[in-house]
């Protein structure tokens, strides 16, 4: 026990020192309160919710504890005017009720059971073009109505012509309970993979896409390793995996990969990486890792060599100057970006095309106009990254609203480094 204080008192000034950035205003306890309508040019985002969250009361809906196997709700969260909102941001209510011209409010959040779900979710099917779903799996320090409301917005400012499903694990919504959450990522990895087997093998479903952040980005990987041995690989039809910055042991990320079988019988996997990440630092240093995935530098052995022999897409965010303090989820503000993926979507493109050379530039944004001028993953990869930061991150009892509030004025032109084809 002495030795083990020891370790972790050493390591107490890491924690410390990036607690102000973690620290913030609480949130509005109410938000998931239907109101009573909305507002004039507001829009509106249907959702299908599958969570291995405790049921809560109507305030919260779900909790931070863990709940059974899993849970489902169909959410309609409605979005303010464009007028009154910037495209990359989620602008809570300072107030319950919150007011549908100012700020996110929900319109309707009902608990439904598994059949509902389905019902909903084919239903929801015809209405899409390339009857396409995106699976959003959110990141540590998350509370339930943290995860609904970014991906609400995600969904809405990528215009992305999808079924969109959240799928929310217990999370306890503090910065002490790391260790509590990534349990909690292990718990749900038998939901989630139920949740993709039924989805993937529904006759009318297209493709199926995986975002996942953080630490959510273990869940995804665990759950579709999982798949693979028990049915001898990933269902055909989940196409796409993106992994922004990776809450990942290296190693970890490695096995679970391969285990999965070769690039032509998994999903095209493409990771987001910053080396100047802090939260992956911390997470580093606190654990006694090794370099988390979201943070390695893919120029160097042994991960150029590995990554290209694995067939993946690294795009490289280091030299990305955001305004975010702990680098953690950059292109956080770029409406020209979170705009992409809605494109690509809608032209039926897989994430990973690569008919476009990899070297090229992805994107560049100087004095707030932007120019897509890269490749075909780049575009499309990176639009979940303008959004997919929780930025809600919270310390004891608190809540951070909306971490990295805009990206500088200027940003260097990134190189992504394209490995695997």
């Amino acid at each position: 026990m002495g030795r083990m204080f020891k370790r972790y008192a050493a390591r107490l000034p890491a924690v410390l020192v990036l607690l102000p950035m973690l620290a913030g205003c609480a949130s509005v306890r109410g938000v998931m309160l239907p109101v009573g309508g909305t507002a004039p040019g507001a829009s509106q985002v249907n959702m299908l919710v599958a969570t291995t969250r405790q049921r809560s009361d109507p305030a919260e809906l779900f909790s931070g504890d863990r709940g059974a196997p899993a849970s489902f709700a169909n959410i309609t969260v409605s979005i303010p005017p464009p007028e009154a909102r910037q495209i990359g941001e989620v602008q809570w209510p300072r107030q319950v009720p919150g007011n549908p011209a100012t700020d996110f409010v929900t319109l309707k959040a009902d608990v439904i059971d598994r059949p509902q779900a389905l019902a909903w979710f084919r239903r929801s099917l015809r209405t899409v073009p390339k009857r396409q779903v995106l699976v959003f799996i959110h990141g540590f320090n998350n509370r339930f109505d943290d995860a609904v409301f970014r991906f609400a917005q995600i969904v809405h400012d990528s215009h992305a012509p999808v079924v969109p499903i959240l799928f929310t694990w217990p999370s306890r919504g503090s910065v002490w309970a790391y260790g509590y959450d990534r349990e909690s990522t292990a718990y749900s990895r038998n939901a989630l993979e139920s949740l993709l087997k039924a989805i993937s093998q529904d006759p009318g479903v297209g493709e199926v896409s995986i975002l996942a952040h953080s630490m959510g980005t273990s869940l995804a990987l665990e759950t579709l390793r999982q798949m693979a041995i028990r049915d001898g690989r990933v269902t055909p039809k989940i196409r796409n995996v993106l992994l922004a910055a990776p809450d990942v042991d290296v190693d970890l990320a490695r096995e679970a990969i391969m285990d999965m079988g070769p690039a032509t019988r998994r999903p095209s996997i493409t990771l987001f990486v910053s080396q100047d990440d802090r939260a992956l630092a911390l997470s580093r240093r606190v654990w006694g890792s090794e370099v988390r995935l979201g943070a390695i530098n893919p120029d160097q052995e042994p991960y150029r060599t590995q990554l290209e022999q694995s067939g993946i897409t690294v795009l490289d965010l280091t030299k990305l100057k955001a305004g975010d303090a702990l680098n953690h989820g950059k292109f956080a503000e770029s409406p020209e970006v979170v705009q992409l993926i809605g494109a690509r979507l809608a032209a039926g493109q897989t994430v990973t095309d690569s008919r476009v050379g990899l070297g090229d530039r992805i994107i560049q944004v100087t004095a707030g106009a932007a120019t897509a001028v890269g490749t075909a993953a780049g575009l499309a990869v990176s639009a979940p990254v303008a959004v997919v930061d929780p930025q809600t991150r919270r310390s004891i009892g608190g809540h951070v609203d909306q971490l990295g509030r805009s990206l500088s004025d200027t940003v260097a032109p990134l190189n992504p480094v394209g490995l695997g084809q």
